[in-house]
């Protein structure tokens, strides 16, 4: 396969050494716009001995997804200097309308049919994956879609046709038969009228037809070395990305990301969060089954979910949590195991449940139960005389109601402190 693609690599540079002289004799522009179409076989053809090179090779460690993407590199090279050489005709022609330069017919039409032949023959003698594929996959240019329509009425007339012109003809091979169509015009009203501004006129119908037909080739390869995910799989991505989050075991899909990674290639990585009992390997293999149809490279992470539930944890209390110097801190005794009873309401604790929602965030949250003691009798403004209370006192009042008496001060450690924490030791009692 490659020696066949040299060969015709060699054959194609002798045409264009002679179809460029012929442009020179002849002085004509539109022969040379058409002389491009040839040079762009050579691209063509690079493209093709690139394809089959990466065909051989096998991906490394270093280039872990393989070369695929050169031969999209190559499309892309390839399509650009068409359209580069057309706007470059468009340029030249432009000037010759200031002062058109007479044309000799003489190689005119010979190179025309040289050029037509050698194109035709290089198209259906060499399969070109990557150019076969970019024509099939991107957008039909304006002179496609004209031809088209013309092939609708013509297939009314004569069914037979369809086949050859519907849905779409081949790009290269349209745009090769509607260049040599114009220089053959060319050639016919020069010889018959010598209006030789047809020539500059078909070089600019030449090269419009070369951009339009190139542009949206490159459009699409330039799209997959950007590495965006085809419009015509998002739905089916979409589609497949709902039935793995329904799985057995699969409890979230994130970060999922499609690129295309070559023609016809799509790659791509995925997360998925299971339970902490669901089976890793059995969650990979469903997984990877559901998004292989699509996804030809693909990485999916498996982690198991997390979440832990909070618990109260006892300890010391820290000295810069609740520092005051004018109360005793006695220690309360250790609370009981779950078979045991509260020494306070007689029922069974579960250390292992929750905490109360109205603990949560507060400075008492993860201290051990203290009683505090004052010893001391402060005037708070008033003149009252806050002595300590008996132990038994003490855990009756308010108890089991949030933010009164006993149960705040089980809390924090503080029961004899007002307008703290919403208590007030002073329940109860008459005012003065």
């Amino acid at each position: 396969m490659s020696w066949k693609i040299l060969l015709f690599g060699a054959i194609n540079l002798t045409c264009t050494g002679f179809l460029l002289m012929w442009c020179s004799s002849t002085n004509s522009i539109a022969l040379t716009a058409y002389t491009y179409l040839t040079i762009f076989d050579l691209f063509s053809l690079i493209t093709c001995l690139i394809s089959y090179w990466v065909m051989m090779r096998k991906p490394s460690p270093a280039y872990s997804f393989g070369f695929e993407r050169l031969e999209v590199l190559a499309v892309f090279a390839s399509t650009v200097l068409a359209q580069l050489g057309a706007l470059f005709i468009l340029k030249e022609s432009a000037e010759r309308f200031l002062e058109q330069p007479e044309i000799h017919t003489g190689r005119l039409l010979v190179g025309t049919f040289v050029a037509l032949s050698f194109n035709l023959f290089t198209m259906l003698s060499i399969r070109n994956k990557p150019f076969a594929y970019v024509s099939e996959a991107a957008s039909t240019s304006w002179l496609q879609e004209h031809v088209a329509d013309l092939s609708r009425s013509l297939c009314g007339i004569i069914p037979g046709l369809s086949s050859i012109f519907l849905p779409r003809m081949n790009p290269f091979v349209l745009i090769d038969l509607a260049g040599a169509f114009a220089l053959c015009i060319t050639y016919m009203l020069i010889e018959i009228n010598n209006y030789f501004a047809v020539d500059t006129a078909s070089a600019i119908a030449i090269a419009l037809m070369t951009f339009g037909t190139m542009y949206p080739m490159s459009v699409y390869s330039g799209k997959v070395l950007l590495q965006t995910t085809p419009p015509h799989v998002i739905g089916q991505l979409d589609k497949l990305i709902r039935e793995v989050s329904t799985l057995d075991g699969v409890l979230e899909v994130r970060n999922e990301h499609f690129w295309t990674l070559g023609f016809g290639s799509l790659a791509g990585s995925v997360h998925v969060r299971i339970r902490r009992d669901a089976n890793e390997q059995m969650v990979l293999a469903h997984v990877t089954n559901r998004l292989y149809t699509l996804v030809s490279t693909l990485t999916v992470q498996i982690f198991k979910d997390d979440w832990i539930r909070p618990a109260l944890l006892s300890g010391p209390v820290a000295a810069n949590v609740l520092n005051f110097t004018d109360h005793h801190v006695i220690p309360m005794p250790p609370l009981k195991g779950t078979d045991d009873s509260n020494p306070v309401t007689s029922t069974p604790t579960k250390p292992s449940s929750p905490p109360p929602e109205f603990s949560f965030n507060t400075p008492g949250k993860n201290v051990s139960p203290v009683i505090l003691l004052n010893t001391q009798t402060r005037p708070y403004g008033l003149g009252l005389n806050h002595g300590h209370a008996p132990y038994s006192s003490v855990l009756n009042q308010g108890l089991g109601v949030p933010g009164i008496g006993a149960t705040q001060g089980f809390r924090t450690g503080f029961t004899n402190i007002p307008s703290r924490y919403g208590t007030n030791s002073r329940i109860g009692q008459p005012r003065p």
